[in-house]
């Protein structure tokens, strides 16, 4: 199996504005709704309001700064909190993106304004179906738009800036908030409200958004966006896969319940380095090997790999490597789109 790393590509910045005589870069803005887009019943609430309340249009129209950066082209897509996003979303949003750079030749980049709850899942999504290399940026906020010091007008204006950034292209899905610059791949939102909650653990963040630069310093070396294999125009329908999360005595009804529905693969979180229990284990053989789902083992740690171990590799279990649960479920549900021979499987997971 390949680790997971990153690679260390010294400082690449580019300026702040562009010079008066060169024409600005476009950027497309798809608006999901989220928290960014959220209206509170005053400046102070900051937990109870409605998500995606606001277009993107007003969004835009909220930092005019934006226009010395970027001449901007705004499409709403849907306007919901992101827990309430569906994988027909997720489609949807590939295919336009992929649309745009196809016959849009002048867009420098793409952002999309999304809820803060999923947006690490529609981030990988995009890194494994965007077949372009141009920038997409991902940007959400953790207080809604009407709150005191809303974070979301500074991370839009940031995302706008590194979507136009030429130093950004080839990077894969970007994640921007808070100034620092995440890959899709490895972020993860570690806080409930914190606005420095999106942090890719020990592999770290790839750069900084300031006031003068965008810089990058480091990038993954996984396969993504124009090197993928992921082609979503054609699907109409996702396979079925499901995240079994593992705990002392757990129960064996959630696999058992998984076999019966007839899902296509299942993720579990397993405990420690993606171990799961006896129990668990003996629910998995009750259905024999060549008629179970595929299933694949992550752990429910946030951090650290899941290596290939003889005693889950007998059974057909293919290790997550560093994958989170719910990005082991994206990317088996993409893989099980083209195969369903188990060494391909193992293939795919080891090369992204």
């Amino acid at each position: 199996m390949v680790a997971v790393g990153v690679v260390l590509v010294g400082s690449s910045a580019v300026s702040a504005q562009p010079p008066a005589d060169v024409p600005l870069p476009t950027v497309w803005v798809l608006a999901t709704g989220g928290t960014i887009s959220g209206q509170g019943s005053s400046s102070t609430s900051l937990t109870e309001y409605r998500a995606g309340a606001l277009l993107g249009d007003e969004l835009v129209r909220a930092v005019p700064d934006i226009e010395r950066y970027a001449r901007v082209r705004v499409e709403q897509i849907v306007n919901v909190g992101s827990p309430n996003l569906t994988l027909e979303n997720w489609r949807t949003l590939a295919v336009r993106i992929n649309e745009i750079f196809s016959t849009e030749p002048d867009t420098a980049g793409v952002v999309v304004t999304h809820g803060t709850n999923t947006l690490e899942e529609t981030a990988y999504f995009l890194n494994l179906t965007v077949l372009h290399d141009r920038p997409v940026v991902l940007v959400g906020a953790q207080r809604p738009a009407t709150a005191m010091s809303a974070d979301g007008p500074l991370n839009l204006l940031n995302a706008i800036r590194a979507a136009a950034a030429p130093v950004a292209r080839g990077k894969g899905v970007l994640v921007v908030m808070n100034e620092e610059i995440n890959a899709a791949r490895d972020v993860t939102k570690t806080n409930t409200y914190r606005v420095e909650t999106f942090r890719s653990r020990e592999l770290g963040f790839l750069g900084y958004v300031d006031a003068d630069t965008v810089s990058f310093y480091r990038q993954s070396t996984k396969r993504h966006t124009v090197a993928s294999e992921f082609d979503v125009r054609g699907i109409t329908e996702f396979p079925t896969v499901d995240i079994v999360y593992s705990y002392v005595q757990a129960s064996p009804v959630m696999i058992q319940g998984l076999l019966a529905a007839g899902v296509d693969g299942i993720v579990l979180a397993g405990t420690g380095a993606g171990l799961i229990s006896q129990v668990e284990r003996e629910a998995l053989l009750e259905v024999p090997l060549a008629a179970r789902p595929v299933v694949v083992r992550s752990n429910r740690t946030g951090s650290g790999r899941v290596v290939a171990l003889g005693a889950y590799d007998d059974l057909g279990m293919i290790p997550a490597d560093t994958l989170s649960p719910q990005k082991a479920r994206i990317l088996l549900m993409l893989a099980l789109t083209r195969t369903h021979d188990l060494g391909e499987i193992r293939r795919i997971f080891s090369e992204y």
